[in-house]
């Protein structure tokens, strides 16, 4: 009986979560790193941004994962299909977290310091892509959560 009620909040918690993943990508992709790079100087605002990306990559582990876990309740209560773009969505954004973080971000470093096969420009824009890939799923996650039959 417990969890028959618990299935309101979750489902809202399922309805917030994407938004507030988006305000956060948002908030650094767009406040945040610029001001950084407006205020210091570009070797100590770098190593600033890549701090804040490193807290961002591990939040959206956290939410990426809440967001995959909430959907796949979801479906086993019968409310929807078993593998739903919602989850999809949110696993293709776990994805290009992982891509981007935990497999480019060591490959950036050793790019800055000479070493590797790619250079550092080459791989900021692979990062930049997969963080704008990750931001359109979310936004697309968010979009669909706010719908009212969702």
């Amino acid at each position: 009986m417990r969890f028959a009620s618990a299935a309101p909040a979750l489902d809202r918690l399922r309805r917030l979560l994407p938004g507030l993943w988006l305000g956060g990508l948002l908030a650094l992709a767009l406040i945040a790193a610029p001001a950084l790079f407006a205020l210091l100087d570009r070797p100590c605002a770098g190593r600033a941004a890549a701090r804040l990306f490193a807290v961002e990559a591990q939040a959206s582990l956290l939410l990426g994962g809440a967001l995959g876990l909430l959907e796949q309740r979801r479906a086993a209560a019968g409310s929807g299909p078993r593998i739903s773009a919602e989850l999809l969505m949110a696993l293709g954004a776990l994805f290009c977290t992982l891509l981007g973080h935990h497999a480019l971000q060591p490959m950036l470093e050793a790019a800055r310091d000479g070493q590797g096969r790619w250079s550092f420009a080459a791989l900021h824009g692979a990062s930049a892509a997969l963080f704008g890939l990750k931001t359109v799923l979310v936004a697309a996650l968010a979009w669909r959560a706010s719908r009212a039959d969702a």
